[in-house]
């Protein structure tokens, strides 16, 4: 009699272990059926987030208990998360909370003037071209960053830059801000004080020389021809200083 009970006991705990492993697999296993790129915006509602969520999931009944144990509802983060089929579903849930994001790769290269550079960025972040272009055009944001209006622009250094996709048009500019303190070194400045121009002043020439040509192997001859100009008290008499006054970088 003994002898069945402990064997009826055995069997009753190898079925709850067995089916705490069913569902510890099913919360932490692999429980997403495919890749996808979400976007999670300022004015999204929650419900608007789990329907999306849901559709990727593959027990959409666990992703709501687990959401609501970790009250995902009034603690999600805005951002751009990266989904794969090797994530389950705790870590997706706590991948959102948690706000752990996918940097973007933001690039201003070949950016001209402001209203351009505001399209560029709105591609790569949330905010729309307008709330960007009112940052950059902005006097005292210029001001703060230790600028005029008419020389914020060269604070700007052409790179590729990591950002968050929620970063705001401030924290773009601030991160900026820093970017432009880093690039010049006591490298750079040596040199620029050798040159006898302000940072300002070697930003505008060297977008008139990248107007210039392109060829990098031409870039410093057109340089020391123009700096050479600046030393003797010449004008530049250089073309592309006309499509900057005109904003038509068409003409030629």
């Amino acid at each position: 009699m003994l002898k069945k009970y402990l064997l009826v006991l055995l069997i009753l705990a190898a079925i709850v272990a067995m089916s705490g492993l069913y569902v510890y697999s099913l919360f932490f296993g692999a429980g997403v059926k495919k890749d996808h790129d979400l976007y999670v915006s300022s004015n999204i509602s929650y419900n608007q987030l789990a329907d999306s969520l849901r559709s990727y999931v593959k027990h959409p009944s666990l992703f709501d208990i687990y959401a609501k144990r970790l009250n995902l509802e009034t603690s999600y983060k805005k951002g751009y998360y990266k989904i794969d089929t090797s994530m389950s579903i705790v870590e997706l849930v706590r991948k959102i909370k948690l706000g752990i994001q996918e940097p973007v790769d933001v690039a201003i290269n070949n950016v001209r003037t402001m209203p351009q550079l505001a399209g560029k960025l709105s591609h790569r972040f949330e905010a729309d071209s307008l709330s960007f272009l009112k940052a950059l055009t902005s006097k005292e944001i210029a001001q703060r960053m230790g600028f005029t209006s008419e020389t914020f622009f060269s604070m700007f250094i052409p790179n590729t830059y990591e950002f968050y996709w929620s970063t705001t048009p401030e924290d773009y500019i601030r991160r900026m801000g820093q970017e432009y303190k880093r690039f010049w070194n006591d490298d750079r400045e040596v040199k620029r004080k050798k040159l006898g121009l302000t940072r300002v002043q070697v930003m505008a020439l060297a977008s008139i020389i990248y107007e210039e040509t392109a060829k990098e192997d031409e870039m410093a001859r057109i340089a020391s021809v123009y700096v050479n100009r600046l030393r003797i008290g010449m004008p530049l008499q250089a073309d592309p200083t006309v499509k900057y006054a005109m904003q038509d970088f068409g003409i030629r």
